[in-house]
């Protein structure tokens, strides 16, 4: 069986560099910058190597080299340059390239070595927010499109869990300092995202507070467990597929009705489920948030 894509299309090259088929297609004629193989029916078709390459002029041009210079470099001069022009500007660009590769050969060493690169100019949050965010918004885009499979996308995402359960577990050794509060994160039965309540966690953690993650898949009941333990608490959740976007009003409701009642405490929600009645609710405690940055703000 076979588990690494090796055969991309010209459209995966496009979704994969974000440079338009018409664009690579007049790059190969004019200055043969890549050597695409061809089916019987003479449709286009690259290997790792072409998409390897195409990466790298990519991060080249955007940095201001022309196509008709890179076209005459050696082949092997190219990643060379790539390593040494890498800087604050272009290093996001060159990241992501790499984990996407990384993700594609299914290459856990790869994503290990850029990771632990990174981290000797960056902070973990500043990976997170300015490195993984944007990645996984690509991922989507690439699944959605079907360059690349289920499998990728979980790859990648595990990897990237493992460096936050990590990074989470460093922050809570400490004793939380701010202690008026306490931070309750859980996603409703069948809401699957949990990478961001994860990401939250760990924010929430690094300002002090102290945080109770329940996780995924959490029943209505276990909330009023937790409600029953402690005062002034914070239900911080995710919204993206469930509960359905007719519930969620309703679902909302219930916890301000039976849950938070009269107390001090709060909900705070994010997730596509709730935008459409970000304006419509407009109650005491409950909060809705349009971004991750928006609500660590608010910390």
């Amino acid at each position: 069986m076979q588990s690494v894509k090796s055969v991309f299309s010209i459209k995966d090259l496009e979704n994969l560099s974000g440079i338009k088929a018409h664009t690579i297609r007049i790059w190969e004629k004019r200055y043969n910058i890549l050597e695409p193989m061809r089916t019987e029916t003479n449709i286009r078709f690259y290997d790792i190597y072409n998409l390897q390459k195409l990466l790298n002029i990519t991060l080249l041009h955007n940095y201001g080299y022309k196509i008709s210079t890179i076209s005459k470099y050696p082949a092997e001069k190219i990643p060379v340059l790539v390593r040494e022009i890498i800087s604050e500007k272009s290093v996001k660009n060159h990241a992501i390239n790499a984990f996407k590769m990384a993700m594609i050969n299914f290459d856990q060493s790869l994503f290990i070595t850029t990771y632990n690169n990174l981290l000797s100019e960056k902070s973990f949050r500043e990976i997170f927010n300015e490195i993984f965010i944007p990645l996984l918004n690509e991922i989507g885009l690439l699944w959605q499109t079907d360059t690349i499979k289920p499998a990728h996308e979980h790859f990648i995402s595990n990897l990237i869990l493992q460096k936050l359960i990590i990074n989470t577990e460093k922050v809570q050794i400490l004793e939380p300092e701010k202690k008026e509060k306490v931070f309750v994160l859980f996603l409703p039965i069948n809401e699957v995202h949990e990478l961001g309540l994860m990401y939250l966690n760990y924010e929430i953690s690094l300002n002090g507070y102290r945080s109770i993650y329940l996780g995924a898949n959490i029943p209505f009941e276990d909330l009023k467990d937790i409600a029953q333990i402690f005062n002034d608490i914070v239900f911080v959740s995710y919204m993206t597929v469930s509960p359905e976007k007719e519930a969620v009003e309703d679902y909302i409701l219930r916890i301000k009705n039976e849950i938070i009642k009269e107390t001090s405490s709060e909900l705070w929600l994010l997730g596509k489920n709730t935008e459409h009645i970000y304006q419509k609710i407009n109650l005491p405690g409950i909060n809705m948030f349009r971004s991750l940055n928006e609500l660590i703000t608010r910390l």
